[in-house]
């Protein structure tokens, strides 16, 4: 009977199914709801030290629909991180690790460029029980003017120093979470894995205007009829995201074996998570299918998980975790492939003509033509 569960960067997880920082980590309530759900471990929405400078807007949400059914394929936001005090975050972290001991909980944090703000934060945050850490290098919105999000993520040296300063006071693991907004993303990993981080996290949402209202002429999500450039999430982002988590294993694969990976970019099913741990993720984190299926939505996955495992007779995440990147290569060594491949299937359609030929000259044909011969 194959099993889920898994271990990463020594954190043991029932399962790969981690909550994306976000909405459905907002408060310790939903956290401890995400738990009794059966989510294999939590990422809380990105905490701060100083919350009042985090003011959201209404509406912050815009969304893209399938012409044929109506569902939600492509979502937006324009959600800062959590604008909830941090001393109410340590109390309700603490709180969660207290009545879930054994959930593994990991703090999203997100700090300016300033070394004492991001020592106190991972000290403050180990304190009441956390058991990792993700680094918002990533949010492609809001607070750019303060150097927080992608705004540091996109320059590998600012990461490589930040991610520096984390390592060198955290005693548990940490993850990056890095931005699909730049041209080569395996340059932050590399950055996020020299500065002593244990995985990286990929992908957080892509920089993105959703569309035009046809009768308002404003652009959404409209506020006071005037918007920005926001987040794109939901199962429209999947192929990108795969794309970039492919990128990701493979240096990590060469490189840096001892480091994980988490992948995320619409994920919603068991089978979508399938797809990003055969191209070399050790877990899968889903955010927006949350927002659209509610928590309960990992009982399902899990089952088609593993009902996917038992298919191809996988006992566990490692046995077939990164199989499917041996199967990468370069579109020149793909038309050489199809060449040889192409020259072998007219060897062998040739090699059977012979063989047809040879057979209308065997046995009592030939016979009964050198009969005809001699009688002649």
């Amino acid at each position: 009977m194959p099993t889920l569960a898994t271990t990463v960067d020594g954190l043991k997880l029932p399962n790969p199914f981690v909550i994306g920082s976000g909405p459905p980590g907002t408060n310790g309530n939903v956290i401890g709801k995400a738990f009794d759900e059966g989510w294999g471990a939590v990422i809380c929405k990105t905490l701060s030290l100083d919350a009042s400078k985090v003011v959201n807007v209404q509406p912050r949400y815009a969304r893209l629909r399938a012409r044929d059914s109506n569902e939600i394929i492509g979502w937006e936001n324009i959600e800062l991180i959590s604008d909830r005090s941090f001393d109410v975050w340590m109390e309700e972290l603490k709180a969660v690790k207290d009545k879930y001991p054994e959930g593994v909980l990991i703090a999203s944090v997100m700090e300016e460029y300033n070394k004492d703000a991001w020592v106190e934060i991972i000290e403050r945050c180990e304190a009441v029980g956390i058991d990792a850490f993700e680094l918002n290098f990533s949010c492609p919105h809001g607070l750019p003017e303060r150097k927080m999000g992608a705004a540091m993520g996109e320059n590998p040296e600012i990461l490589e120093e930040v991610a520096g300063w984390v390592n060198a006071v955290a005693t548990k693991p940490v993850w990056a979470k890095l931005t699909p907004n730049v041209t080569h993303i395996e340059d932050p990993a590399r950055a996020a894995f020299r500065s002593g981080c244990e995985g990286v996290s990929a992908i957080n949402t892509i920089r993105s205007v959703l569309g035009v209202d046809l009768e308002t002429l404003r652009p959404e999500p409209s506020v006071e009829g005037y918007t920005t450039p926001g987040g794109y999430s939901c199962r429209a982002v999947m192929p990108i995201a795969l794309r970039m988590v492919m990128e990701l294993a493979r240096v990590i694969r060469d490189e840096y074996p001892d480091r994980s990976l988490s992948g995320l970019g619409g994920i919603e099913t068991g089978e979508d998570a399938a797809q990003f741990l055969l191209l070399g993720a050790d877990t899968v984190q889903v955010c927006t299918g949350v927002m659209k299926f509610g928590y309960a939505m990992v009982k399902e996955m899990c089952d088609s998980l593993l009902a996917f495992m038992e298919r191809h007779k996988f006992e566990t995440i490692d046995d077939f975790r990164g199989h499917s990147l041996q199967y990468f290569t370069t579109h020149h060594d793909l038309v050489a492939r199809q060449a040889a491949a192409r020259a072998a299937k007219k060897a062998e359609h040739d090699a059977k003509k012979m063989i047809q030929a040879d057979d209308q000259w065997s046995g009592d044909d030939f016979v009964d033509q050198s009969d005809a011969l001699a009688r002649g």
